[in-house]
């Protein structure tokens, strides 16, 4: 009894002293950001462009300026975090204010922030008023300090967390503590392991290597790299590295030169460097790539074996940065694609998934679901047919590289003819080639066969064929990858202005035809024009006759496919030829038999898959409740034993086509939208979740199949929904990436909550 009495005082002794040390940011208050902000304040679209994911976002502060404006007629100075400016002061020569600092006699900006949402809690996983705007389109008022009270008044529901759950009592009294003792922030920089440093090492030698084939090579692959996630074999978990043009070279502290796109001129002599990525990891810029002992091989391979010389190195510029296939000519293609090939996937989740957090104006030229094939090196001409290659390149020029918007008509029409004349001279080349058969597909491995889902502003890649068969698929060429690749990742630029904006959307959408134009190919020729039709419904037949080169309607295939079907022929031919390379067999959405669930579940998830399958592939006419449904919703279902499932219900909208760059609802067939099931976690953007053990899944979808209006879904969100206001929010959604850490752990980042819907 004495023991436990002089135990007790001791804790009463140490309880104040711990209370009065002072609060650590990174040990106390960065996790709190991570729980309850970065979640909408990173990336470009953080409101008021205030990053809370590492010390120095919180520092920097917050810009009235947003970065995402489609109408802006001049360029905007870019506001890159760790590349832009550096500490505090240079960020407020930026227009940067912070929310950190005391500004004399009133508290810290965050600190009112906060105190104004503890002022106005949300009821308990209730609606959130009709009148609070949480859309991604909302202004932001972003007010400074001294607009505060003003704001306050006006918006007395703005508060933060905005719109969402709270902080607990434990977590707000530490962040105001903290900002009361005047936000110290302790920097805690990543820092490269041993076994990774020796890796870098490795590979900036092999970037930086002496002689004009290693100078250009290099290039090529930092404009090829610039934006991965680089992790290394032996890596530590949660680590990953940017390749960077830096001052310094290795063995010194990496200096970043901050251009304004990867391949402008550096203006000074530079090293290619690997930088630890700093701050909080989010999904929706996590686009990994592996480097390794093999890779680095590979890379040598491809690039080295033969015995290729360059002339001249080129210099930078417009017209460098327009046609990358004649700045880096003297690579040979045949390397140049397979590289591209080997990690298929991370290219194209480059320019689906990023550099942006929003784009509804670009991802609304293609599809709601898609799937995508590569054609085989060996069968690309651009690869083997050195005189057509060399007629081809001045021809694969692309716009965005002036911005002049009284000449945006006359860019861009140069270009469309440009790409036009592509066209017309890749049909007449491939017409006296042998027709296109099953080895014109590549099947290298597993990046051989993607997916591809818009939700509405963004997108997401898959491996493995998912969903129903589609309407459409690409079939990708070297041109059609790189140019893509060029256009949407290396030369587009966030902070542009509505003429560079448009141009590189107006080209996107030549690259969509292209890609599909290719597909066609594969069709019997009697066909084609059909399909072709069904693609381009009323208004885009007169895009058609506008923008587009004719397709060939002649030269035959050398498939052999049903003629009533030939599309479903393909696919159902390529699902069972391609069996082996497909990552995602999908028998929820394409269920042929009495088994509509993956193989090797328990049978308590077996009966959740086969359940759910009822609800995939079904028209809007039929299944109601579609209309009523947000793009991605995610279903946590929880199972007897403890663990949890997560499915992902995306809503694919149907269009009569996708041709224009406006006025999407016009083209709009919502009767024919459908939903794909899938497990896992399919965007980095929920609408919403709802929570359900496995036993009630039954009754769950029977109630989805029941819902006519908003007013019937509502009273299944009642039930198992959880709200933007449910007291446990952040635990179901942070979940969903603890779940991705759990199956795909390389993937795992926080996901955003911009899109979270008022359901």
């Amino acid at each position: 009894m004495q023991y436990r009495a002089l135990l007790s005082a001791c804790c009463l002794l140490i309880s104040p002293l711990l209370a009065a040390q002072p609060i650590s940011y990174s040990r106390d208050v960065q996790p709190i950001f991570t729980q309850n902000c970065v979640a909408c304040h990173a990336c470009y679209d953080a409101p008021c462009q205030l990053n809370l994911g590492s010390a120095e976002g919180a520092t920097r502060g917050a810009n009235k300026l947003p970065v995402y404006n489609g109408t802006r007629t001049a360029t905007q100075d870019t506001t890159r975090l760790f590349l832009d400016a550096h500490g505090s002061d240079a960020w407020r020569r930026k227009d940067f204010f912070s929310v950190l600092e005391q500004q004399g006699s009133q508290a810290a900006l965050m600190a009112r922030m906060l105190e104004l949402g503890r002022a106005t809690p949300l009821q308990a996983n209730a609606k959130l008023p009709d009148d609070l705007d949480i859309s991604i389109n909302r202004a932001n008022q972003c007010a400074r300090p001294d607009e505060f009270d003003a704001f306050a008044q006006k918006h007395p529901q703005a508060g933060m967390p905005f719109a969402v759950t709270g902080l607990s009592e434990a977590d707000y009294q530490t962040v105001q503590r903290w900002l009361a003792e005047g936000a110290p922030v302790d920097q805690q920089m990543l820092q490269a392991s041993a076994a990774e440093t020796r890796q870098i090492a490795t590979w900036e030698a092999l970037l930086n290597s002496p002689g004009a084939r290693e100078d250009l090579v290099g290039r090529w692959l930092y404009e090829h790299l610039f934006l991965a996630h680089l992790y290394f074999e032996g890596g530590e978990p949660g680590h990953f590295f940017q390749l960077v043009r830096s001052r310094t070279p290795t063995g010194k502290p990496v200096d970043p030169i901050a251009t304004r796109r990867p391949n402008d001129d550096p203006g000074t002599e530079f090293y290619y460097r690997l930088a630890p990525i700093q701050g909080v990891i989010m999904h929706k810029t996590h686009i990994t790539y592996p480097l390794g002992p093999k890779k680095l091989a590979r890379v040598k391979e491809l690039f080295f074996a033969s015995d290729w010389q360059v002339e001249t190195v080129p210099g930078y510029g417009a017209q460098r940065r327009a046609n990358p296939f004649e700045t880096f000519a003297a690579i040979p293609p045949q390397a140049r694609y397979q590289f591209m090939l080997d990690n298929a996937e991370y290219f194209v989740r480059t320019f689906i998934r990023g550099p942006v957090c929003r784009g509804q104006i670009a991802t609304d030229v293609i599809r709601d679901n898609f799937w995508v094939v590569f054609q085989d090196p060996q069968h690309d001409l651009y690869m083997s047919n050195a005189e057509y290659r060399a007629e081809a390149t001045p021809l694969l020029a692309m716009p965005g590289q002036f911005d002049d918007i009284g000449d945006l008509l006359g860019l861009w029409r140069s270009y469309r003819d440009k790409r036009n004349a592509y066209e017309a001279l890749r049909m007449e080349t491939y017409a006296d080639a042998p027709a296109p058969s099953w080895s014109h597909i590549w099947a290298g491995n597993d990046n051989a066969l993607l997916s591809i889902f818009r939700q509405h502003d963004s997108a997401s890649v898959r491996k493995g064929l998912l969903g129903e068969i589609p309407q459409t698929l690409w079939w990708m060429d070297y041109p059609l990858l790189e140019r893509t690749y060029y256009q949407l990742v290396v030369n587009f630029d966030v902070y542009g202005n509505v003429s560079h904006q448009a141009q590189t959307r107006l080209y996107f959408d030549l690259i969509r035809n292209g890609a599909e134009q290719n597909f066609l190919r594969l069709m019997p020729a009697e066909s084609r024009q059909a399909i072709l039709d069904d693609w381009y419904q009323n208004s885009g037949k007169l895009k058609m006759w506008m923008d587009y080169q004719g397709i060939d309607d002649e030269s035959p295939s050398a498939l052999h496919l049903d003629q009533q079907d030939p599309k479903r022929s393909f696919v159902e031919a390529l699902l069972a030829r391609y069996a082996d390379l497909n990552a995602r067999p999908d028998p929820i959405n394409r269920c042929s038999g009495a088994q509509c669930h993956r193989d090797g579940l328990s049978p308590q998830l077996q009966g959740v898959e086969q359940t759910l399958s009822r609800l995939a592939s079904k028209p809007a006419g039929g299944l109601k409740v579609i209309e009523q449904l947000p793009e991605t919703t995610v279903l946590r279902v929880e199972l007897a034993d403890g663990q949890r499932e997560v499915y992902s219900l995306l809503r694919n909208r149907a269009h009569s086509n996708v041709a224009f760059m406006l006025g999407e609802e016009l083209r709009y067939q919502p009767k024919l939208d459908t939903l794909t099931v899938s497990p896992g976690v399919l965007s980095s953007y929920p609408n919403f979740i709802f929570n359900l053990k496995a036993e009630q899944v039954p009754e769950f979808v029977a109630a989805l199949e029941q819902v006519r209006d908003a007013g019937s879904l509502e009273r299944v969100v009642e039930r198992w929904g959880i709200r933007r206001s449910h007291p446990e929010f952040w635990r179901y959604f942070h979940d969903l990436s603890a779940y991705i850490r759990e199956t795909e752990p390389v993937e795992a980042g926080v996901l955003d909550m911009n899109r979270y819907q008022n359901l």
